[in-house]
Parts: structure tokens; sequence; C-alpha cells
């Protein structure tokens, strides 16, 4: 684990398969107006060579806007940009992140 710790996030993560590598498209669920989002990075995320970079659920990634309208846009502290979340978050962004469950009307 790197010395400034994981951002945001404040609980302890499970060990989950990887879903999205670099370079997927995600849809934004929170209201900032934004629609797809393009993943650039993952952070915390060590690599090996010759191996894209995957997050899971709950992580932290880097990404650019591709359209303006299922990710959430935060700051580097943890803090949402919107101010509500559209649909279910999953039940392990609960541990990590409580300030996005507070904002979310349904749990998965």
């Amino acid at each position: 684990m790197s010395k400034r710790g994981r951002g945001g996030s404040a609980g302890n993560k499970f060990k989950m398969s990887l879903g999205l590598p670099v370079a997927a498209t995600v849809n934004c669920a929170d209201n900032t107006g934004v629609k797809n989002l393009y993943i650039i990075s993952v952070k915390g995320m060590k690599g090996r060579l010759n191996r894209l970079p995957s997050d899971c659920v709950s992580d932290m990634v880097m990404a650019t806007v591709k359209k303006d309208n299922a990710g959430v846009i935060v700051n580097p502290k943890g803090k949402m940009k919107g101010s509500a979340i559209s649909g279910a978050i999953g039940k392990e962004c609960d541990d990590l992140w409580p300030r996005i469950v507070s904002a979310a009307n349904a749990i998965v």
C-alpha cells in the first residue's frame, strides 16, 4: 500500500475479480450532466509488463468525460461533485465510500 492511502476511501476492500480495464467507457450515475466516462488509469493499482490495469466495484479511477449525461465523479478527497445518484449502488461501496452511500437511493 502506498504511504498516502486510498484517497477518500475509509474501510478495507475484499478481493474480487477485476471488471473494467483501462480504455473502457462507463456510464455516469450522478447528476453532474456527464454521460460517458473513459477510464485512463486506476488509483492504487500496481502493474505488470503487458497487462492492462483493471478496476472492480468501488475502485477509484482517473477518467475523462466523453459525453455530457454508472460512475460517480469524486475529487481526490472522495467528495462527490454531484448531489444525487440515479439508480442503485453496490454493497461493496458501503464500507469504502460512506459519503457516496449517503447520497444513494438504493443499495444492492
